[in-house]
């Protein structure tokens, strides 16, 4: 199960990484919050899915500790895409519609993709694999809001649409971090608990003796 899902993380990564530098470069050509703020997350994702595999080998405690980093990693692509939405929000220019569109169904592939590959591991190795999915799985309804963003500001001529997605991509992640927090914390807490009071097994054989 661990070699699997050891493979499964590694091409997760090597996707979300390609996918960064093609998203990134359409961001930073159409000067799309929305884009932005989804490419630096597809980096983050890229890092989260390389250090999941090289923790795989870990201890709970020790996968509890990187699960708790890695909900602050998850905070990075919320605080990168509100200082770009303060620069758009002084010129809400508009995106170019059609690149916005077809980035974000490129994305969406990838996102469904890795999404489906790691849905049957998210119950493994704890809040580490419980990262990874919750991301390919949040940067899917992201990537269908960006989808739809493109038609809206093709209709409406306003960079507001992309800036509130992007917002709204920055609050998903907020959320994603909130949660691998508390499962990271539970699974620190339990796997201390059964160190420090282990199963004593002179009081059970003297049980089943009596």
């Amino acid at each position: 199960m661990i070699e699997n899902l050891h493979k499964v993380v590694v091409i997760v990564a090597i996707l979300n990484l390609v996918y960064f530098g093609v998203e990134f470069s359409v961001a930073t050509t159409t000067g799309s919050v929305s884009l932005f703020a989804d490419s630096i997350d597809f980096l983050e994702d890229a890092s989260v899915n390389i250090l999941i595999a090289f923790a795989l080998g870990w201890s709970a405690t020790s996968r509890a500790r990187l699960g708790m980093a890695l909900a602050g990693i998850l905070l990075i692509p919320g605080l990168a895409t509100l200082w770009t939405a303060w620069g758009k929000l002084m010129a809400p220019v508009p995106p170019a519609p059609l690149p916005l569109s077809l980035t974000g169904l490129g994305a969406l592939a990838i996102n469904v993709s890795c999404a489906f590959m790691l849905a049957r591991f998210r119950a493994h190795s704890g809040s580490l694999t419980r990262a990874a999915f919750l991301s390919a799985r949040n940067d899917t309804v992201a990537n269908l809001a960006i989808i739809a963003t493109g038609f809206v500001t093709a209709y409406t001529h306003s960079g507001w649409a992309d800036l509130f997605v992007g917002l709204g991509i920055a609050a998903i992640n907020v959320d994603a971090a909130r949660e691998i927090w508390s499962a990271a914390r539970g699974e620190h807490t339990a796997a201390g608990g059964s160190r420090a009071s282990p199963p004593s097994t002179k009081n059970s054989c003297k049980g089943m003796n009596s």
